[in-house]
């Protein structure tokens, strides 16, 4: 179906939008497999195992340890947040609503979605929030 230049797009095709399912279900299936990697890194960091020497560790190293595991703490918020974000997108893709802009109501340019696929604004309604 082509649009004339009057009529513009107001909805992805179900063939565009295949496409993009297929981009957020790759990135969600990676966020997804960084998490899992992450918690099991922070879950045998917090395993002291068989040989606890507590009292032979060292300070800088305790601080060390902390720090990484806060570090890590921070990054599995941000990919669980992420991986969130995808899942809502797909949601989104299945109700229909997946690429038009929450604010202006316009499609969200493709560019903008193959970079930000979970994005909900387009870039000029995300610039005008931001002021």
């Amino acid at each position: 179906m082509m649009t004339s230049p009057s009529e513009e797009k107001t909805r992805y095709s179900e063939e565009e939008l295949k496409e993009f399912e297929e981009l957020i279900s790759k990135k969600l299936k990676e966020t997804r497999d960084e998490l899992n990697y992450i918690r099991e890194a922070l879950h045998r960091r917090n395993d002291p195992g068989t040989d606890v020497t507590a009292g032979s560790s060292k300070l800088m190293e305790d601080g060390a340890d902390t720090s990484e595991k806060e570090s890590n703490g921070q990054l599995a918020a941000r990919l669980q947040k992420f991986a969130t974000q995808l899942e809502n997108a797909l949601i989104r893709i299945k109700n229909g609503t997946y690429g038009v802009c929450i604010d202006t109501g316009k499609l969200i340019p493709k560019e903008r979605l193959r970079a930000v696929p979970h994005t909900q604004q387009t870039i000029e309604a995300k610039l005008m929030k931001q002021r």
